[in-house]
């Protein structure tokens, strides 16, 4: 057996730190949110209104594929968050990574930036919604990734991602 890795992903104020947590917590997993793991330039930059661009992206994207190698190296289970908006992101997240499962967080713009316009203290501006969407590359039709709808509670949404990862077969789901 080796270890695996669900990676939450989704556009900014989809839920993925908090339902990635409750997940993980939920599934007896690690979790490691994928905003943690972004240099510090990247965060400035994000703090300043700016949007990465895909060279700003690319040593993080470094930084949650080795967690998940980590988690199947080590025979872990993890739960990682990560936007992951272009299907090339996921692709590099994959690299190497024979048991990551996406779930990706799925919401229109009108719910995203309602729940924008209640955060506070994040570094993710309301105004870069728009980018993220026209960013997005919709997972729909990719291997090893289930879609979830995230309007409701944070356990509905939660115990939709379990009952489609039992579905999908997915390593260690209790």
């Amino acid at each position: 057996m080796s270890g695996s890795s669900i990676v939450v992903m989704g556009v900014c104020g989809c839920g993925k730190s908090t339902i990635g947590a409750r997940l993980a917590d939920r599934l007896g997993r690690q979790f490691i949110d994928g905003d943690d793991l972004h240099p510090s330039a990247n965060i400035q930059k994000m703090a300043a209104g700016q949007p990465l661009d895909d060279a700003d992206r690319q040593p993080w994207l470094a930084r949650i594929r080795e967690a998940a190698q980590r988690f199947e190296s080590q025979d872990e289970h993890g739960v990682l968050v990560c936007s992951a908006l272009k299907k090339d992101y996921r692709d590099q997240i994959r690299m190497g990574n024979n048991h990551v499962t996406f779930v990706f967080l799925d919401g229109d713009m009108a719910l995203i930036l309602e729940r924008m316009q209640m955060r506070q203290g994040h570094f993710m501006k309301d105004n870069m919604v728009k980018s993220q969407f026209d960013t997005l590359e919709r997972p729909d039709q990719e291997p090893r990734t289930i879609v979830v709808n995230i309007e409701g509670s944070i356990e509905q949404v939660v115990e939709r991602i379990i009952t489609e990862l039992k579905k999908a077969q997915v390593p260690a789901v209790m």
